[in-house]
């Protein structure tokens, strides 16, 4: 996420802290006159947070879409809102509610709801090393894309997750936060374990605006449904910081 590079920074002196990234893609491009490629795609990501006093308050959310002439290709959303408690010291706890969708691969919707004891394990002006263990309830409905069935399951999971921040320099940052959840599935009398992972590297331009380059990748070993178990993402854009 990109705020992370906000909450890990641990600046009392800003009460409120977003950062906005948007691109935008639109071509019309062919190699025959009577078969013409139309592109539509959208890329969004809001992160705030509002630190008034002892806790912070977190809000994220990260919007894609893509269609090619008349079909829908990408379609994803979420939105995620956190909680973190004593937020300026060492030890703290945090919970959290997510709704999110993925059309393209047949999720609609997942629903998380959690929390997580987040400890800080090295904290300097460069680096700042966060470790989280705890657990959720999550609550998914799949369409089969074979069968076009909805099947809907829920969960208990450990949710365990690490995250960095490093300043190269005063114009460079780099932060990542990588999570593993598992869970026991008992109609399958098996674990399923997911990894997650975000990274980014931003660049100043100015005191309010940024390059951003980001990477998401995301491992399922066990899909409810036959989908591709390994996806990423790779996106680059400008961000404006208020």
């Amino acid at each position: 996420m990109n705020i992370e590079r906000y909450r890990l920074k641990g600046d009392s002196s800003k009460v409120f802290v977003a950062k906005a990234t948007a691109g935008l893609d639109v071509y019309n491009r062919s190699a025959a006159a009577d078969a013409p490629v139309n592109l539509f795609g959208y890329k969004w990501d809001l992160n705030t947070m509002y630190h008034p006093g002892k806790h912070a308050y977190i809000f994220v959310s990260n919007f894609d879409y893509l269609r090619i002439n008349d079909a829908d290709f990408l379609n994803f959303g979420l939105i995620h809102g956190r909680t973190v408690f004593n937020f300026e010291e060492k030890n703290n706890i945090e919970t959290y509610v997510q709704y999110s969708f993925d059309n393209f691969r047949g999720l609609a919707p997942r629903w998380i709801a959690g929390g997580s004891f987040r400890t800080r394990v090295v904290e300097s002006d460069r680096l700042t090393l966060i470790l989280g263990l705890g657990g959720l309830y999550e609550n998914e409905t799949w369409e089969h894309p074979y069968t076009e069935e909805f099947l809907n399951v829920e969960f208990l999971k450990s949710s365990n997750y690490v995250s960095l921040r490093l300043s190269i320099n005063d114009y460079v940052d780099f932060n990542m936060v990588n999570y593993y959840q598992v869970g026991y599935d008992k109609s399958i009398q098996v674990f399923r374990n997911r990894v997650n992972g975000n990274l980014n590297l931003n660049t100043k331009i100015t005191d309010r605006f940024s390059f951003t380059n980001s990477f998401n990748f995301s491992y399922e070993d066990k899909p409810i449904i036959p989908i591709t178990r390994f996806i990423f993402a790779f996106n680059t854009g400008i961000s404006f910081d208020f």
